[in-house]
């Protein structure tokens, strides 16, 4: 099966934590991110092909 994603919706679902970093739900996962950037690598790793 082929997933994708835009980069802006995968950046919409990365939530300010109120610690200055983010929270990211990802098929059922819980990420803590230091930056929203990170969420591209995170998608790749489940197989995500991202569209920019």
């Amino acid at each position: 099966m082929v997933k994708t994603a835009t980069f802006e919706a995968l950046l919409a679902d990365a939530v300010p934590d109120g610690q200055g970093g983010y929270t990211f739900v990802l098929e059922g996962k819980t990420y803590t991110l230091q930056d929203k950037d990170q969420v591209r690598k995170i998608a790749e790793e489940h197989g995500y092909i991202i569209i920019y």
